[in-house]
């Protein structure tokens, strides 16, 4: 391991629970994480954030601040992790810092949209003397891409089997979709795209009935019963017809989103979360088989892979493919998308392209993010 070589991720993600820090050694010959380290959001940060997902008075001013305050703490998880490793920041070639996405409309009425992730980078820089990477979304909706997902990329180039047809499924606040084809398959291309909502309904369900941050293991909601009507009007949601490439987040699935669907039923809690489950397990599966062709194996992260009643639901609705989680590919479940933004922090500093148009919809390889140097 050269300190060339070494690259840190910092992902913030819609689930809002905190902050991942990953380390990695990105040598040509290999890829391993390092070391990795969160912080946790309090509670008033998460709640200015849901507050920014929606216009509000003075919001401009708002974002600023917190973006400050998100670069401060961001600054302190990278500091906490150096420490920990008894690393110097010049040792660390590059941050690649997604920041925290508060509107994503890549698209608006046929025409070039935006996206928005605070997360002051130049801050970041300031306060750890390390070249910081950001914004890597935007240069991928300027060529007509979706600007989402990126981390596909790093899949492809971590994950790819020589002879396996693979699909890893991140599920974060949102859950996407990466499809792998085997190696000696050069007919099909990458895939990438968001299947719908992960865990972003299903906590902010359980924080408004328990006041917890999560459903561990999906306990609560297994002592619900699934209903049918409920998850049938909540799938013909015209969304989860589109095919690839398409991405969402809070824009679409929130608290109003659901809200519409459960007026016009009568259920318990319990019930709705055990719904919510059947949601983000048959939106999944339905884009699994839909638009994965001849997959192998799936491969689950982000904090949904720890739901050990949603895990168990994908395997059932999967009992050919084999349904594993990324630990046993030697990155673990909760630092995937940390690891994929110090990847693509590298490829940046290298000047290599770092979207896949197949996956985004944009119009070629563009060399993705901004640099702010120590």
């Amino acid at each position: 391991m050269t300190a060339s070589s070494l690259y840190i991720g910092i992902m913030s993600g819609t689930s809002l629970d905190g902050i991942d820090v990953c380390l990695i050694n990105a040598q040509a010959e290999r890829f391993e994480v390092v070391a990795t380290h969160f912080s946790p959001y309090p509670a008033e940060i998460k709640s200015a954030l849901l507050t920014l997902h929606a216009p509000s008075f003075n919001e401009l001013e708002t974002a600023q601040i917190i973006a400050n305050q998100l670069a401060t703490r961001y600054a302190q998880a990278v500091n906490d992790l150096l420490n920990q490793q008894n690393l110097q920041p010049e040792q660390i070639v590059a941050i690649g810092c997604h920041g925290q996405t508060i509107r994503h409309k890549p698209v608006i009425e046929g025409n070039v949209g935006f996206t928005l992730q605070l997360g002051n980078a130049a801050l970041l820089a300031e306060l750890t003397h390390i070249t910081v990477v950001s914004d890597f979304r935007s240069r991928d909706i300027a060529a007509g891409g979706q600007g989402a997902p990126l981390v596909p990329a790093f899949h492809q180039s971590v994950f790819s089997h020589p002879d396996k047809h693979r699909a890893i499924v991140n599920i974060g606040g949102i859950a996407n979709i990466t499809y792998l084809p085997k190696l000696s398959n050069k007919q099909n291309p990458v895939l990438g795209f968001d299947s719908g909502p992960g865990n972003m309904l299903i906590d902010a369900w359980i924080q408004r009935h328990l006041q917890q941050e999560y459903d561990a293991d999906g306990a609560w909601a297994a002592t619900g019963n699934m209903d049918e009507p409920l998850l049938r009007d909540m799938i013909s949601d015209s969304y989860f017809a589109l095919p690839p490439p398409k991405s969402t987040g809070r824009d679409l699935f929130n608290d109003a989103w659901l809200a519409a669907y459960l007026n016009a039923h009568s259920l318990t809690p319990q019930d709705v979360a055990r719904t919510l489950v059947a949601l983000t397990v048959q939106s999944i599966v339905d884009a699994i088989k839909r638009f994965c062709p001849e997959v192998d194996e799936v491969y689950l992260c982000g904090g949904g892979a720890h739901n050990t009643l949603l895990l168990n639901e994908i395997r059932a609705c999967l009992p050919t493919i084999t349904v594993n989680i990324t630990d046993v590919l030697q990155v673990g479940v909760d630092w995937v998308e940390a690891a994929a933004f110090a990847w693509l922090a590298q490829q940046t500093i290298l000047h290599k392209p770092s979207n896949l148009p197949a996956v985004t919809g944009a119009k070629g390889l563009r060399i993705l993010g901004a640099i702010y140097q120590a």
